[in-house]
């Protein structure tokens, strides 16, 4: 005797029920992805939340800048405007435009053929002068800081202004060698080899062949010397700290603080004036920057 088996009826999934399925889904992939990133992100945090906090107290109002609030009650946007129409802070602005982008300039345009020679010509001594230019980075300029002040102040009078830092930028600087050195180890010869076949001479082919080569390096180096001229503190307060026509931010803001040190939302808001372009600067350039400082120590 057989018996018959009732067919099978599927119920029907609600959309309610594949909607929540989904959210759950994505809510274990979130979780998932926060476990496995834990690290990056607590250390991310721990780099942003200072600026997030200097930007949101450059925001508040006097009051409420002394509390312990970290929420803006009204956002007060004029702070920034405040700052900006300050004394002096727009010529403070110019000098560290200044400073920075002629000593960068100076840098580069000195770096580069020295990098090249050390890197592609064969010279008896050439190892002994690569370390050499490395020694002298383990100088601590504090060291030298006394003769050399004496130097600009008294034989070459130019004490009270930026020349003292910027002129000797026109001279190379070890640490810029040694990067562009080190990349330019990494572009084959046979690039330079041909372009002598053709006719260049080094000259030529440093700034037809190698240069456009070597733009990732020339970036990272820009940017480091950029970012030490934009922040130097130490240098303009032994130079220029006498004429306050030749401060430049780091300096002059130290100066704000002292005359708005009851007003921290003032000065967090020239804070925030002092690092916005670097910071701007950073995220423009970060692929070249970090492409540039990472191939610079594949080849020795």
């Amino acid at each position: 005797m057989s018996t018959l088996t009732e067919p099978r009826v599927e119920t029907p999934v609600s959309r309610p029920d594949i909607e929540k399925a989904g959210r759950e889904a994505r809510r274990t992939k979130f979780l998932h992805w926060v476990a496995v990133h834990s690290l990056a992100i607590a250390a991310a945090l721990f780099f942003v939340l200072p600026f997030v906090f200097v930007f949101l107290t450059a925001l508040m109002s006097d009051q409420q800048a002394l509390t312990r609030n970290l929420w803006p009650d009204s956002w007060h946007w004029e702070n920034l405007r405040t700052v900006w129409e300050t004394p002096g802070f727009l010529t403070w602005w110019k000098n560290t435009l200044m400073y920075a982008v002629l000593g960068t300039s100076l840098t580069l345009v000195s770096s580069l053929p020295v990098a090249y020679a050390l890197a592609r010509f064969k010279f008896r001594g050439r190892n002994f002068a690569m370390m050499l230019v490395i020694s002298t980075m383990m100088l601590p300029p504090q060291v030298v800081i006394v003769p050399m002040y004496l130097f600009w102040a008294k034989e070459l009078h130019l004490s009270g202004t930026l020349w003292p830092l910027i002129i000797p930028m026109a001279f190379t600087d070890a640490f810029s060698i040694f990067l562009l050195r080190q990349f330019l180890l990494t572009i084959p010869k046979e690039y330079v080899e041909a372009a002598k076949i053709d006719g260049c001479g080094d000259f030529k082919t440093l700034i037809r062949v190698v240069l456009p080569m070597a733009k990732p390096a020339i970036a990272a180096v820009a940017l480091f010397q950029f970012f030490y001229c934009w922040n130097d503190y130490f240098g303009p307060q032994i130079y220029a700290s006498e004429n306050p026509a030749a401060w430049t931010l780091s300096y002059g803001l130290e100066s704000f603080k002292g005359a708005h040190h009851t007003n921290w939302n003032l000065t967090m808001a020239a804070t925030v004036l002092v690092m916005a372009p670097v910071i701007i600067l950073f995220f423009f350039a970060q692929k070249a920057f970090i492409e540039g400082v990472t191939l610079t120590g594949v080849k020795g």
